[in-house]
């Protein structure tokens, strides 16, 4: 079995489209509307890319950046990063439509990383 690896990530901020249009730009990134009226993008992997997403912090705040590790059990991972001392943020929660179950974790200083199991595409 293949080791964990970063098969995910994003962006979100205050203002979701201008960080779509700041990245796009600057990287000139493909981003295709995620649709369901969310504002959310999708970007659009290279042949070594990883895949991601830029849109609004979905409380208004501030946002941050997140990388998502890809694993078979997310419930194994979440309780042994509680055993080496992070906490769970999050509990598995599948995404609709979509054959993807996301989590989140703190590490021990408080650093957040998503776990992810499926794909958005």
């Amino acid at each position: 079995m293949a080791k964990p690896a970063v098969g995910w990530f994003e962006v979100t901020g205050k203002d979701g489209p201008g960080l779509q249009r700041f990245y796009s730009t600057l990287f000139d990134w493909k981003i295709a509307d995620a649709g369901g009226g969310s504002g959310y993008g999708l970007i659009e992997a290279g042949p070594q890319g990883i895949a991601g997403g830029i849109g609004a912090s979905p409380d208004g705040g501030p946002g941050q950046v997140t990388f998502y590790v890809e694993v078979e059990d997310l419930a194994a991972y979440l309780a042994k990063a509680e055993e080496l001392g992070g906490t769970t943020v999050m509990p598995p929660t599948d995404v609709p439509g979509y054959d993807l179950t996301f989590a989140f974790l703190a590490d021990p200083e408080g650093h957040v990383i998503g776990l992810s199991k499926g794909a958005v595409q």
